[in-house]
């Protein structure tokens, strides 16, 4: 695949992320509802003005546009809903307040049914201008760009996230894009 410029998928150029950016806004069935909630919920999340919904959402967001098998998913996602409603105000919150990255990790994957790749999704949701989530797909797509090395790891642990959002933000900073947009074209090229 060429972009507009002439250079290869390859390489992560402006518009070869913008063209991907655009097909995931075109043909992508989650992109409205993506926006909607990257402008609500980081201040909802802040605040803890939020409801077990609004926390659930963003799990069920994670598994629902993966392929995870049907009863792997509904699985995770009641395990989330055996969490404490204040315990996962408290943690929420706390990781939107947190000061450093690896807090922010720390005080999510507390929680039942978080683990690093569905922490980065509430890091996405709470922090969108600097934060995107993790999976196989993204992972796959960055390492399709010659970005990442190693294949996707299983699990994703804290070291492997920080090593993605370092090439996602590098990448973002390279071609005066925002993290979102270097995400969405990720998910179409690891797709």
């Amino acid at each position: 695949m060429s972009d507009r410029d002439g250079s290869s998928v390859d390489d992560l150029t402006s518009g070869t992320v913008d063209d991907l950016a655009a097909a995931y806004e075109r043909e992508e069935p989650f992109d409205m509802v993506e926006r909607e909630h990257t402008e609500t919920l980081p201040r909802a999340f802040a605040d803890g003005e939020f409801g077990r919904r609004d926390a659930e959402w963003v799990v069920q967001w994670y598994y629902r546009r993966r392929a995870v098998p049907d009863a792997e998913r509904r699985a995770a996602e009641e395990r989330f809903l055996d969490n404490d409603y204040e315990a996962m105000v408290d943690a929420i919150t706390g990781a939107a307040a947190a000061s450093d990255r690896e807090r922010k990790l720390e005080r999510l994957t507390a929680l039942t049914g978080v683990d690093v790749a569905v922490a980065s999704a509430f890091l996405a949701f709470t922090h969108p201008e600097a934060y995107v989530a993790v999976g196989d797909r993204e992972w796959e797509g960055l390492r399709a760009a010659g970005e990442l090395a190693a294949p996707s790891p299983d699990p994703i642990t804290p070291a492997d996230y920080w090593q993605y959002l370092d090439a996602v933000t590098a990448v973002a900073d390279r071609i005066d894009r925002d993290p979102w947009t270097v995400y969405r074209a990720l998910w179409r090229l690891g797709g």
